[in-house]
């Protein structure tokens, strides 16, 4: 059995990881009814002793003290780790596994790359060894974090090129969250462009989210479910989140539960599972072409949990490809697919799932050196309140939309100057920089367009093997 290590960085890294914990924890406890520490919980587990642990919940943490997360915890602010330290997973983590600054990075990818990943580098680097050890066969790094604030852009993609050259055998796996057109953080497209650069050179494979794609989901299951005010007037999901919900919850819900469906064949038996290697070895056949799609059904929200009905099997192979359940803004009728990984949960037959490829094929255009790119798993375990649940995984020509719209908001800041100063100002932050990072995005979008434009016609690197 192999391991996995989850590095979450910034607050929004660290709030998504620990929504993942609790909902992996769930799951465990759900399935696992007599509490015994085997290879499906050491995958993202380890024992601090050799006793049994108790079917365990959020709000139960005091019978998971025998526990411990396989992750790292880097924020260069304290409010959210303090928060985690305070909370029900407290005892799920230990302090060689946390760092905190006290200033934050001030939403500058300079300040959190440059200066303090130059300043906690042997202390990020201590960390990660330590928990790199305490795995007997390290598979993965799941790195998650922001792309707008500067921790999370500048700190993240500093980690990334840290794994990159200190586990250089290891899979990356990276989940960057994108900021809305309206973010609050002005600066936002500077660091998502800045960033852009380190995920195309220095990960294996990136699962994209967007903020505004999450709003999107939770609106549309909120009016599904009547959301309206007492004028009968729509509501928005996230602005009706109030109390002891955070505005960012549900959305921190949906991200978790994807991961827990990419996570699910390393951590249930299946009758087919999917090593997650495999992902990145078959979806991925240019070493820069290495962002993934991710699509969900059913979308599991705290906003639509108890109250959604079962959805037909086929129904959800049909929402996957859908705009209403990827976790981007992409069109994908309009796209040319390098290859797709459809990760099955529940008790789901070979027939059926072949049933559906071919249902679809006619609907999912695949490059020409690729035209069977399907990658299949499935998990007998199904997530919890779910007979079923699909995740889908596309490498796809559509997400040159999200490039291009990352490109021109870029300009529009950078075209006036405007805040230049506060990241020239930072040590080692050159101008030469952005140069470079939008060349980087620039070369990314045309060699998308190529592959639109010629059908495909290119031809894989050698040093990946494609799904049949």
């Amino acid at each position: 059995m192999t391991q996995s290590v989850v590095v979450q960085i910034g607050q929004c890294g660290n709030q998504i990881g620990c929504r993942f914990w609790d909902l992996a924890l769930q799951e465990h406890a759900h399935f696992n009814k007599r509490g015994r520490y085997d290879d499906t919980t050491g995958t993202f587990f380890h024992n601090v002793d050799s006793m049994s642990w108790d079917g365990v919940s959020c709000a139960d943490h005091g019978r998971i003290q025998q526990l411990k997360a396989r992750a790292v915890l880097l924020d260069m602010e304290e409010g959210v780790i303090s928060e985690i330290l305070k909370g029900p997973l407290r005892e799920l983590f230990d302090t060689t596994q946390l760092l905190t600054g006290v200033s934050g990075a001030g939403n500058n990818w300079a300040v959190g790359h440059m200066t303090y990943g130059s300043s906690y580098r042997d202390k990020i680097v201590d960390q990660l060894r330590k928990a790199a050890e305490q795995c007997p066969c390290l598979q993965s790094f799941f790195l998650i974090h922001s792309m707008g604030g500067g921790t999370g852009s500048g700190l993240g993609t500093k980690v990334l090129r840290l794994l990159k050259d200190e586990f250089p055998e290891v899979c990356r796996i990276v989940i960057p969250v994108c900021p809305s057109v309206d973010d609050d953080v002005i600066v936002s497209p500077y660091n998502s462009m800045l960033a852009m650069r380190e995920l195309t050179e220095n990960a294996d494979c990136v699962l994209l989210v967007e903020n505004q794609a999450l709003v999107n989901i939770l609106n549309v299951k909120h009016a599904s479910h009547g959301g309206q005010d007492r004028k009968g007037n729509m509501v928005s999901a996230v602005d009706r989140l109030t109390g002891s919900e955070k505005p960012f919850d549900a959305m921190n819900d949906i991200v978790a539960n994807m991961l827990l469906n990419l996570t699910s064949s390393a951590r249930f038996e299946g009758s087919l599972n999917m090593d997650l290697n495999e992902i990145a070895m078959n979806l991925v056949p240019f070493p820069r072409l290495n962002y993934l799609i991710p699509s969900l059904s059913p979308v599991c929200t705290r906003v639509a949990r108890g109250g959604e009905p079962t959805r037909r099997l086929d129904n959800l192979f049909s929402d996957v490809f859908t705009k209403s359940h990827q976790l981007i803004q992409a069109d994908p009728k309009r796209s040319l697919y390098l290859g797709c990984a459809l990760m099955l949960r529940g008790n789901v037959h070979m027939s059926d799932l072949r049933r559906n490829i071919q249902r679809l094929k006619s609907t999912v255009p695949f490059v020409s050196w690729n035209p069977e790119g399907w990658k299949t798993s499935i998990c007998s375990v199904p997530a919890v309140g779910h007979s079923q649940s699909l995740l889908s995984l596309a490498n796809t020509t559509a997400i040159k939309a999200t490039f291009m719209e990352m490109r021109v908001r870029f300009h529009k800041l950078y075209r006036k100057k405007a805040h230049l100063h506060h990241y020239l100002q930072v040590e080692g932050m050159e101008e030469s920089l952005f140069a470079e990072a939008v060349t980087s995005l620039d070369s990314l979008i045309e060699e998308y367009h190529h592959l639109d434009a010629g059908a495909g016609k290119l031809i894989p690197v050698a040093r990946l093997k494609i799904a049949k």
